[in-house]
């Protein structure tokens, strides 16, 4: 297929490579955005698929809780304007707190009924869209639930109760005091909203994502002109560090990067008077996946704890 010039300034925004190299990876791909990034990130020319941390679209996320369980939600609005009117926090509220009753799926809530209208919360939402007068959408929604223990929650740039631009659950299973687990519950929610880690444990890490990275480090580690079995060996070893760096419980803790957050939950459960077992974690960026200017959020998290 024939590269344009929208397919170009596409790549080089999501990448930060050069036009010129921009086209001869998507000439090199058929026109593929995905493999065209990861020819870019084998030839070492862009470093990774940026485009994660990146956000236009506006609106907020909204957060609730019942009991052992929470729900975040991310219901867009087209600017931020919108975002700040109180009509649409309410209605962003109201529909996280109809979401904790649901299974977390946006099929779930959009059908629940929405007790200050008397309607399901899609023709809640498409009666806002009149009254405000511009397009929402619920667009995403995580739930998570123990039998023992807490969903810890956490809210990055909040803008009011429960509502901000960027919502983390932490579910953790345990027998011990409730208090002193929800504390350390929101300071690993405060390291998830940090470091975006792709799962709790590397055993859980989606296999073709750790499939493309392999591949990407083949193809890096090739270009040495080394033997195979060096290259395998080499592979094996990023691999290992990569898996590290994306998981949960392997990750150098935010709040204290001299131990891992695995250290640091273990460290708690003196405190706390009981095991416990990180059983799932959601975390919801406003947008996420579409252009916008990028934050520090690892700097922002820690700066808010130290706060």
């Amino acid at each position: 297929m024939s590269v344009t010039a929208a397919m170009v300034k596409e790549l080089r925004e999501k990448t930060g490579a050069g036009m010129m190299d921009c086209k001869k990876a998507l000439a090199e791909t058929n026109g593929d955005m995905e493999a065209a990034i990861d020819w870019l990130r084998a030839k070492g020319i862009a470093k990774a698929d940026k485009k994660s941390g990146r956000t236009a679209a506006e609106g907020l996320i909204g957060i609730a809780s019942a009991g052992n369980k929470a729900v975040v939600v991310e219901i867009n609005s087209e600017t931020d304007f919108v975002a700040r009117n109180d009509a649409f926090q309410d209605l962003v509220r109201g529909v996280a707190a109809v979401a904790v009753d649901t299974d977390g799926s946006v099929d779930a809530i959009s059908a629940a009924n929405y007790p200050a209208t008397g309607k399901s919360v899609a023709d809640t939402v498409t009666d806002a869209i009149a009254t405000i007068g511009e397009n929402m959408t619920l667009r995403r929604a995580a739930l998570l639930s123990v039998d023992n223990g807490v969903v810890a929650t956490y809210i990055h740039n909040s803008v009011a109760d429960g509502l901000g631009k960027l919502g983390v659950l932490v579910a953790l299973k345990s027998t011990g005091d409730k208090e002193a687990l929800n504390a350390i519950g929101r300071q690993v929610a405060m390291h998830v909203a940090a470091t975006n880690p792709l799962a709790v444990r590397p055993s859980e890490i989606d296999p073709a994502v750790a499939e493309r990275e392999r591949n990407v480090f083949i193809e890096q580690s090739r270009a040495s002109g080394k033997p195979d079995n060096i290259i395998e060996k080499m592979v094996e070893g990023r691999m290992r560090k990569f898996f590290e760096e994306v998981a949960l419980l392997s990750q150098a803790f935010v709040m204290n990067p001299d131990q891992t957050v695995e250290a640091a939950i273990k460290e708690a459960e003196k405190t706390v008077g009981a095991p416990i077992e990180v059983a799932g974690i959601a975390r919801l960026l406003l947008g996420e996946g579409v252009q916008k200017e990028e934050s520090d959020f690892a700097a922002e998290v820690a700066a808010a704890a130290k706060g």
